[in-house]
């Protein structure tokens, strides 16, 4: 008997070798390669040659049997389907749609099941829902449900039963092909995998969760999912580098990809939308995580705000994730070094971008940075990557350096070029307004943003620069680069 052979598959791209490579040849990655055994060779047999089918025949003829012109194809009306939660909804691009898969990832215990079993309750009352739980049994999803069905009817000492929803099916099993058939016996409007990790197919030998079985279970789901218009959200799993697990096809076969972020020592959770194929990437849902289940924070720029009472070395700025705008305080501490290599630190903002803010403020205003430490971040633990935030991060630095307070009700908003001039940002108006609503009552922004008869009627004073002293003079009132301050 033949010793069965073995392939060598990559976790993270799914390209197979015939033997262990540290590096992977396809996409570079080290040490993901693991050992599989191969699958036996399909019969080429079985399939007709194309020249003897009858397809093969019409297309000799220049016959197509299959494609139409593009004019007689049918448009249908898209119509989506509310998740029961807005934030969640924003982040899809507003709500589910009829056929589409969305992968949510994120880490352990962040609330990606929580999130999911919410809002498959508060949809059950409107379309038919079938949740599929391959991690935990029947028994403790019910417990769950219960929990959080309690602190949506406001009953928390409730002892009776919550009211169930009339199209909600719960589903324990690991096995591919039974999930496959209640999907087929059910054709429910919306259907939960928790997780893809978890499902097994019989048919393939390896393990579930591996490379193999990931992209077969998926594929398989997509097709039912795609044949009879059911939204799909399947739950992923991370790596320790907090990339999703499986192959990278994966994210390819679906149409959205969110993930859910938060720090385990905040009671916050953040979703975006890294992928979306029916609506716009990188918008950010806010969710706060409660004793009993998740809440929506419908005004989070008052999360990422600071205190009242104004301090040396702050600034605010407004952010824009995707169309939301975000009110964020950024806080800085600069103080003479005592080692031989003065210390960078940025929490929330790149520690490059941080090091280009401080080289062009020593060259263009003159001041020693590189003889103090710079500490930065960004109140609330969130992640600013747009370069808007540029002027809130110079102004906090010098803020601190010069020991100096900015005026209360001011707000920062530009891009600083390694010239020292300020570059115009994108959706100011609606920066400008978001900073308004919150009470703000100057906001210094980049020359030639036409927008000064837009803020009088907000209520803003708007304050324009071309330059980055210019812009710091206005928003502190004093000279930077004056030694007497």
């Amino acid at each position: 008997m033949a010793k069965p052979s073995s392939v060598f598959v990559c976790t993270s791209c799914g390209a197979q070798a015939r033997q262990f490579f540290g590096k992977c040849a396809s996409c570079g990655s080290w040490n993901t390669l693991v050992e599989q055994k191969a699958a036996p060779a399909a019969d080429s047999r079985r399939r007709r040659p194309l020249a003897e089918s009858s397809a093969g025949l019409a297309a000799a003829a220049g016959q197509p049997r299959r494609s139409e012109p593009i004019q007689a194809v049918g448009e249908r009306p898209l119509q989506r389907l509310s998740s029961g939660y807005g934030e969640l909804d924003r982040v899809l691009g507003g709500g589910l749609v009829p056929g589409s898969l969305v992968l949510v990832g994120g880490d352990p215990g962040i609330g990606k099941s929580t999130l999911l079993l919410q809002s498959a309750r508060a949809m059950a009352g409107r379309a038919s829902v079938l949740y599929v739980s391959a991690e935990e049994s029947a028994q403790q999803v019910k417990l769950r449900w219960r929990r959080l069905a309690q602190v949506a009817s406001g009953d928390s000492d409730a002892g009776g039963e919550p009211e169930a929803g009339a199209d909600f099916q719960l589903l324990s099993e690991t096995d591919l092909e039974l999930v496959l058939q209640e999907l087929e016996a059910l054709r429910p409007a919306v259907a939960i995998i928790d997780s893809i990790q978890a499902l097994h197919d019989a048919e393939l030998g390896s393990a579930p969760g591996s490379v193999s079985q990931v992209r077969e279970c998926a594929a398989a789901l997509a097709r039912i999912a795609k044949r009879q218009d059911t939204a799909l959200l399947l739950v992923g799993h991370v790596t320790k580098e907090g990339a999703l697990a499986g192959p990278k096809v994966l994210e390819h076969l679906v149409d959205a990809v969110l993930t859910f972020e938060g720090d385990r020592f905040a009671s916050h959770r953040l979703l975006r939308a890294v992928k979306n194929r029916f609506g716009a990437t990188h918008e950010l849902g806010v969710f706060e995580m409660r004793d009993r289940g998740l809440a929506e924070v419908t005004n989070p720029s008052e999360l990422f705000l600071g205190s009242d009472e104004p301090s040396a070395g702050t600034a605010t700025i407004v952010a824009c994730e995707g169309t939301r705008p975000l009110v964020v305080e950024l806080q800085a501490l600069v103080s003479t070094t005592s080692y031989a290599s003065p210390r960078r630190s940025a929490t929330g903002i790149a520690a490059n971008r941080l090091h280009q803010i401080l080289a062009v403020l020593e060259k263009h205003l003159g001041l020693p940075l590189s003889r103090f430490d710079c500490y930065l971040a960004v109140a609330g633990g969130l992640e600013v990557e747009e370069p808007a935030a540029d002027l809130g991060v110079a102004a906090a630095v010098v803020a601190s350096y010069r020991d100096l307070t900015l005026p209360p009700g001011t707000v920062l908003v530009g891009e600083l070029g390694l010239g020292g001039q300020l570059r115009p940002v994108g959706q100011l108006e609606l920066r400008l307004q978001e900073a308004a609503r919150l009470g703000f009552t100057r906001a210094v922004v980049p020359k030639g943003s036409g927008l000064a008869k837009a803020a009088a009627g907000l209520g803003l004073q708007l304050l324009e620069a071309g330059a980055v002293a210019e812009a710091l003079v206005a928003a502190l009132g004093v000279n930077p680069a004056d030694d007497r301050v």
